[in-house]
């Protein structure tokens, strides 16, 4: 491997014009089929399996044309005070609304007149009209938003309140200025790292053209392969990421080969051929975990999974063909001002080293303060509640939030997320279900059943009596379920959230396996040692489960949401463990993989494992250090998106990051490795026979080009940058 990496560094340094303009053909290649390609108008999302998606499958086949999963829409009008909506003036103000929705777009399916659909609350405050669509609200044209939006001018001008809710107004998550923000800070760390501009702007440049070429691929192939809106959005958070760190960790090897005196092409095969063994695994630990989204078998995340994957095997071969490319266009320039001059590089122990040593002196007492600190940060996940945010988690600015207060208030929090129930039979057994059905406690209300043509399937709208994220709704739900026969089904957009959030934990352990277990497979070919892929294995878990508590202590609980912008508290989206364990995984084991190859490299070359814990920490912890924050930069950017998910999926991100890269693999691990000494390098004769040797510390590349005459590489030091 390393050999192979290093022919392919020094090839790229020499041949550097032939391939950046390969990789700018592939860039502008890619955004000229995104430019060219069809708008995306659908984004499907289906849960094979479960009842819900049953119920709907049932409702297209014995419903045709009803629309069973087109979008839908909620207008709510308040009377103003001292009135009612069934006075003369806003019943005229409604009936125009009404008739408006009907002729503003062939899109539109059906529109209930409130006064005979039962949609007026029993003080006569609030009353709503319901819009159904023939397509899901990603195929919804511009102009039928528009008149949607634009629905109920007039009643507003009559002192009417009008506010719409429901899918029918989703669009793309708007994206804001954080995430530039988070590239601003990743500049502003790499200056400071390398003390360079150009060593500092080459991660990043690569970066942006990784994600250029990975974002420019997804759009251009979305209509084709039904990609959703977030799919972008999380090939984006992690290319970004992995991007810069990937170029960040071969520039930094690069800067430390020239100091040892290589010539500019043999530095640039070294770095490559050492660090990019580790950036060849570390990005195979994230794709792993990325494509491991699959066991779940939910087409959405699956897709999701495999963008984001295809976008950091990009990262990958950039960090490994354009990186010494542009290193070969840079020259000297890539080194501080201080090596630039020839200044001689202060011998003082750097903050790494004197870390390292700290920790080798009171090693249980690190690990303790590591282990116990998360332990306590973990505490809030044993109250973890998983669920869908649903309009109510939107900001209270937004209409969408103000139509979902006003219908708890006129008709109580049910009536955001009314269940439909399905049932597969006559009017014999839709009878008999209604009856079922007003007999539980959480229902707040029962409609008449609804039969098709044919007379063989009935629907019934259920209205429960709390709001739909609530453990009550959830239990309603499983009553109804439990309750009916096997012809009775239970679909609508809230039980479809709780069959999706049930899905996720069923298949959150196999998951856990299946990437642990490959990755700690990975990680003994690396490391060749059973201990160490342990140790690595049970930090992650931990850091997790920390990263876990945060998010329920801030998005469930509410602690400190002010700060981060969360307006209203609610259940974890139901992907955020599965998410989280899968991408962070994959990141933590970029650090275990950089920080701890150094350690192992050092002790191949015959350092006692004290010594090599301090040689590791003294070349790997200021390039760790800034990788992590880069990462906690480039995912604390996304806080600040609009959209609920997006903003808890950079938060979990951002402090899982820091809890695995600062407290883990800065603290734990090399207290671990002190108290274990030579055994954490153990492995089994029959063991070591078995694994294949992929040599990523390059000591068959050292011993190698020590035959060279006038390299004696056996008597090589590593030298910090």
């Amino acid at each position: 491997m390393a050999t192979f990496l290093y022919t392919l560094g020094r090839t790229a340094f020499r041949r550097r014009r032939l391939v950046a303009l390969l990789w700018v053909a592939l860039l502008v290649l890619a955004g000229a089929g995104a430019a060219s390609a069809p708008t995306a108008t659908s984004s499907s999302f289906s849960i094979p399996g479960t009842e819900a998606q049953k119920a709907f499958d049932l409702l297209e086949e014995r419903f045709p044309g009803g629309s069973a999963d087109g979008a839908t829409a909620r207008v709510v009008f308040k009377a103003p005070d001292g009135r009612k909506m069934t006075d003369a003036g806003p019943r005229d103000e409604v009936a125009k609304a009404v008739s408006e929705l009907k002729s503003g777009s062939d899109q539109v399916a059906s529109v209930t007149d409130p006064y005979t659909a039962r949609a007026v609350s029993k003080d006569g405050s609030t009353a709503y009209v319901s819009v159904t669509y023939k397509v899901t609200s990603m195929e919804l044209t511009d102009a039928t938003r528009e008149a949607l939006e634009e629905t109920g001018t007039e009643a507003r001008e009559a002192g009417l309140t009008v506010e719409i809710g429901g899918d029918a107004l989703q669009t793309m998550p708007e994206q804001g200025a954080g995430e530039i923000i988070g590239v601003v800070i990743a500049g502003i760390v790499l200056v400071i790292t390398f003390g360079s501009l150009v060593a500092a702007g080459l991660p990043l440049l690569t970066a942006i053209i990784g994600v250029g070429i990975g974002i420019s691929t997804i759009t251009a192939l979305a209509s084709v392969l039904d990609l959703g809106s977030t799919t972008s959005t999380l090939a984006m958070m992690i290319g970004l990421a992995v991007g810069i760190d990937y170029a960040l960790f071969i520039v930094s090897r690069y800067r430390a080969e020239l100091a040892e005196g290589r010539e500019h092409e043999e530095a640039a095969g070294r770095a490559v051929g050492t660090a990019g063994s580790a950036v060849v695994f570390a990005g195979l630990t994230v794709v792993i975990a990325l494509v491991g989204l699959a066991v779940v078998n939910i087409p959405m995340l699956s897709k999701m999974g495999f963008a984001a994957a295809g976008t950091v095997v990009i990262a990958v071969l950039i960090a490994l063909t354009l990186i010494p490319a542009l290193l070969g266009f840079a020259g000297k320039r890539v080194l501080g001002r201080k090596a630039r001059k020839g200044e001689p590089v202060s011998d003082k122990p750097n903050a790494g080293t004197r870390w390292a040593r700290f920790v080798l002196r009171r090693p249980v007492a690190v690990l303790l303060a590591g282990v116990v600190g998360l332990g306590a940060v973990a505490v809030p996940a044993a109250s973890l509640e998983v669920g869908l945010p649903d309009d109510g988690a939107q900001p209270v600015s937004t209409t969408q939030r103000k139509a979902y207060d006003l219908l708890s208030e006129g008709f109580g929090p049910g009536f955001n997320g009314p269940l439909m129930v399905v049932v597969d039979g006559g009017r014999s057994a839709a009878d008999r279900t209604v009856e079922v059905v007003k007999g539980l406690e959480g229902a707040a209300a029962v409609t008449p059943p609804t039969l098709n043509k044919a007379g063989d399937t009935a629907v019934i709208t259920v209205v429960p009596k709390d709001r739909p994220s609530s453990v009550a709704t959830e239990e309603l739900v499983q009553d109804i379920r439990d309750r009916s026969g096997d012809e009775v089904l239970v679909t609508g957009a809230t039980a479809m959230n709780i069959d999706f959030s049930q899905k996720m934990n069923d298949a959150l352990l196999p998951y856990l396996a299946l990437v642990v277990g490959l990755a700690f497979l990975l990680l003994m070919v690396v490391f060749r040692s059973v201990l160490v892929p342990l140790k690595a294995a049970l930090g992650f878990l931990l850091s997790v489960v920390a990263a876990l508590g945060a998010v329920v202590a801030v998005f469930q609980w509410g602690w400190l949401g002010s700060l981060f912008g969360v307006e209203q508290t609610g259940p974890v989206m139901s992907m955020m463990p599965i998410f989280m364990i899968g991408v962070v995984f994959g990141l933590a084991m970029d650090y275990e993989v950089f920080l701890v190859t150094r350690m192992r490299e050092a002790y191949v070359h015959g350092e006692r494992p004290g010594e090599a814990v301090v040689t590791g920490f003294r070349h790997g912890a200021r390039v760790v250090t800034a990788a992590a924050v880069i990462m906690i930069a480039v995912f604390s950017g996304f806080i600040g998106s609009s959209e609920q998910m997006v903003k808890m999926i950079g938060f979990g991100l951002a402090i899982a990051v820091f809890f695995d890269a600062f407290v883990v693999r800065m603290a734990i691990v090399p207290a671990v490795l002190a108290l274990l000494g030579h055994k954490a390098w153990w492995l089994p004769r029959w063991l070591d026979r078995v694994l294949p040797n992929v040599d990523v510390e390059g000591e068959k590349l050292h011993k190698e080009l020590a035959d060279r005459p006038g390299d004696p590489d056996e008597d090589r030091e590593l030298v910090r940058v």
